[in-house]
């Protein structure tokens, strides 16, 4: 089976807490907002404690046009990639000449030449390198990023592959969007990068690290709910779309899906001892609690990373596996669930096997 061999990560320098960034939107909004009451508690209500941002905050109301904003995140996110895989191939001593396949993961910016494109000089890649950017799949493509490199590792099973996903959030806020999905996203988001080496079953470094193996994923699109997540794409760039339609989506569809893969492996939700699960905010994390019947303990370390940096969309997950990794780590052998929502609407999920 493919292994999960390591995570890095990479965030910017730029650390606000919450009140700082409450501050600083209250100051830019106060002449065109009527109640700014409201934004104070949709910022309280995310229950995020502070988020890195990919510039210093006084440079933001100098980006006046997408081509600005998309400007910044060509440069930052190339930035912040190359740290996130030099961290993740540090961990296991390899150089970068051994990535054989980059799957590259955003929806934050977009790049032609992609930004694993501009890696490959950067960190002295392989020429023949493959490379594979994905667009479009929002918070979801952490964990369908993995999948995808899985199914990649199954074909060719003594390859490494590297998922690499940069989001920074922050520089597609609209500062003229007053509607209340805009208003929670400059309270939920945050920027950074992640990384997740994986190793074919017959790669030789895959003795040498004791992550866990992917067992089996499944993806699922559900039908009709297109409007639920996204962008809409504007002259200014990439204005939210988020309905309140998404938790009650999660209570009425997770747990079915969860027990079809769990079933399909011959397991049922007693024995899944581990649960990595992207925190896309509280309405998400206690929907999916609910949903599959979880003490508060199982998504503790989601709810961790909400309150310390905010939800970073797709590197978000990756950066939970990370951490359930260093410190909680089951038993040698136990079930663990990797799993992600995003636009379309549709759900990403990983069967680990530690």
């Amino acid at each position: 089976m493919t292994q999960i061999a390591a995570v890095g990560r990479a965030l910017p320098e730029h650390y606000y807490d919450q009140e700082q960034l409450l501050a600083a939107l209250r100051s830019q909004w106060a002449p065109h907002l009527f109640n700014l009451a409201r934004l104070e508690q949709i910022h309280r209500n995310v229950l995020v404690g502070g988020r890195h941002l990919a510039l210093p905050m006084e440079e933001y109301p100098r980006l006046r046009s997408f081509k600005e904003s998309n400007a910044a995140y060509i440069r930052c996110a190339t930035e912040l990639g190359a740290s996130a895989v030099s961290d993740v191939l540090a961990k296991v001593d390899l150089p970068p000449t051994a990535i054989d396949h980059l799957f590259f993961v955003s929806v934050t910016g977009i790049a032609t030449p992609s930004i694993d494109a501009r890696l490959v000089n950067r960190l002295e890649l392989r020429t023949d390198i493959k490379r594979t950017p994905i667009f479009g799949l929002g918070c979801v493509a952490g964990a369908a990023g993995i999948a995808r490199a899985v199914d990649y590792l199954r074909a060719y099973p003594e390859q490494a592959a590297v998922v690499l996903s940069v989001e920074l959030c922050s520089l597609t806020l609209q500062p003229e969007d007053f509607s209340v999905p805009n208003l929670i996203a400059s309270g939920l988001f945050g920027d950074g990068a992640a990384a997740v080496l994986l190793l074919g079953e017959h790669h030789p470094a895959a003795t040498r690290t004791d992550g866990p193996t992917v067992r089996a994923t499944q993806s699922t699109f559900y039908r009709g709910t297109e409007g639920a997540m996204g962008w809409e794409i504007t002259e200014r760039g990439f204005k939210i779309v988020l309905s309140d339609e998404v938790p009650r989506l999660i209570g009425r569809m997770v747990r079915g899906d969860v027990e079809r893969l769990l079933t399909a492996q011959g397991l049922k939700l007693a024995d899944v001892a581990s649960y990595v699960s992207h925190p896309g905010g509280p309405k998400i994390l206690k929907a999916v609690e609910e949903a599959l019947s979880l003490p508060p303990e199982a998504l503790a370390l989601s709810w961790k990373h909400l309150a310390a940096v905010g939800n970073m969309s797709s590197a978000s997950v990756l950066m939970v596996l990370g951490d359930t990794i260093a410190e909680r780590r089951p038993q040698p052998g136990a079930a663990g669930l990797l799993f992600a929502m995003g636009p379309g609407f549709c759900s990403e999920l990983v069967l680990l096997e530690w």
